[in-house]
């Protein structure tokens, strides 16, 4: 089934045909209603990523939004106005409209209307390269667009007839729904095999016991450079909102050891529940993680990087990783004054300070993943025959601080160990096993 737009068109085309210029030509006219000041911010950074250019916006302070029209209609005809003077051909709202909001705002203002999940599911679409990104956007657009089909077919139901009949109108709205959910339960089905697919992957990993630490943190934090300055992997890297979408893991060395690198997609204040559901299986890394590192960007003033980190906390929470250990990484000291960097160290006292463009504190950054690891590890005195070569190998892969010595009854090992790979050599173990302190 071709998915078709609820007004027959996309915020931002993303065919090969659609250039920059054309993208510009959208201008956008930004509304929000907040019960404090609304901050506009992230929504025209949210627009620049889409190539819409921002003329103008107006916030109102209410406790609640109109349940039919969103803002109040003294400030709609503000709306009306402001949007002609600066020639805007779309209102873009700072919050998930219902759809009979929508409608009426539409049928108010004269100008399409599209909320903000609409332009984060957008981004998404542009963004989204793999197979399994792209099924998780689809998924997540079409779920979004089921209830607001409606809005398609309205200039057929005329046709219909009283009482008792099924005009054209009405039968379209329902053939299409019905397609729209077919297409919803498949790509669940390849979804579900895809997640079956990851969760073999998980459970080599888990066989192997590599501890793994998730890189989380709030969209354009500089993950995907830290990704790339932690493991010297080649990671692409944009400075964009939602680049990485798709989880990447690396294999990095830590103490003699390896460890597992994953980052994640980022997250964002108000980020729809279609995506965060589509993106459960992707979301599963970070809840399996040993360790979170919350990286946030250091160079935001402190009011924008506390907001920051509350929303990446609720997401966390939301999405089942509340409990896991974390480490704040405050990123782009680079581009922050002493002022700033003094700030930082008062009122985040443990947290790293680095920057990972110029690979400043990032051996500090190693040290204290580390540390983390190490405190969840229990030393361990082995003694393997030489027969266990395979057991050998495998606790050089597995192991921190490792000693050996040629003895001639086998090799002794000190070394530290998790919990469930000490479990798996136990029979090797010399005396009792021992915490690490």
């Amino acid at each position: 089934m071709q998915e078709r737009n609820r007004h027959g068109r996309s915020l931002t085309p993303h065919a090969a045909a659609d250039d920059r210029a054309g993208r510009a030509k959208q201008r956008a006219f930004c509304i929000a209603a907040s019960p404090d000041k609304a901050d506009l911010e992230e929504l025209r950074e949210l627009l620049q990523t889409v190539g819409v250019a921002v003329v103008g916006e107006v916030t109102q302070r209410r406790e609640s939004v109109h349940p039919n029209t969103y803002l109040g209609s003294g400030k709609l005809e503000e709306v009306v106005l402001a949007a002609k003077a600066a020639d805007a051909n779309v209102i873009v709202c700072d919050d998930e409209l219902t759809p009979r909001q929508e409608r009426n705002l539409e049928a108010e203002l004269g100008i399409p209307v599209v909320d903000r999940p609409a332009v984060i599911l957008d981004i998404f679409a542009g963004h989204a390269h793999t197979a399994d990104g792209k099924l998780q956007v689809e998924l997540a657009q079409l779920e979004y667009n089921l209830a607001r089909m409606r809005g398609l077919w309205t200039h057929l139901e005329r046709l219909g007839g009283g009482i008792g009949t099924r005009g054209p109108g009405e039968s379209q709205i329902e053939t299409d729904r019905r397609l729209a959910r077919d297409r919803i339960a498949a790509l669940r089905r390849r979804l579900r095999g895809v997640a079956d697919a990851r969760q073999t992957m998980r459970a080599e990993r888990e066989r192997t016991k590599l501890p793994m630490f998730a890189l989380a943190g709030y969209t354009n934090a500089g993950k995907s450079t830290l990704m790339a300055a932690l493991t010297g992997a080649e990671v692409e890297i944009r400075d964009r909102l939602f680049h990485t979408l798709d989880p990447t893991t690396r294999v990095m060395e830590l103490g003699g050891r390896t460890v597992l690198a994953t980052d994640t997609v980022g997250f964002i204040r108000k980020l729809p529940h279609q995506l965060v559901k589509a993106f459960a299986t992707t979301l599963e890394e970070t809840r399996r993680a040993d360790l979170i590192v919350h990286v946030v960007d250091a160079s935001a003033p402190e009011e924008l990087m506390a907001q920051m980190l509350s929303t990446v906390e609720m997401t966390l929470d939301e999405i089942g990783a509340g409990a896991q250990p974390r480490l704040l990484v405050c990123n782009k000291i680079d581009q922050a004054d002493d002022q700033r960097i003094a700030q930082l160290r008062i009122l985040h006292p443990g947290a790293v300070l680095i920057s990972a463009l110029e690979r400043i504190g990032i051996d500090e950054l190693r040290s204290r993943i580390e540390v983390v690891f190490l405190s969840e590890m229990l030393a361990v005195d082995l003694l393997l025959p030489f027969s266990a070569g395979a057991e050998l190998a495998e606790l050089h892969t597995l192991a921190s601080q490792i000693e050996r010595d040629d003895t001639p009854d086998g090799v002794r090992v000190q070394a530290m160990l998790t919990v469930d790979a000490a479990e798996r050599f136990e029979r090797f173990a010399v005396g009792r096993l021992n915490g690490a302190g």
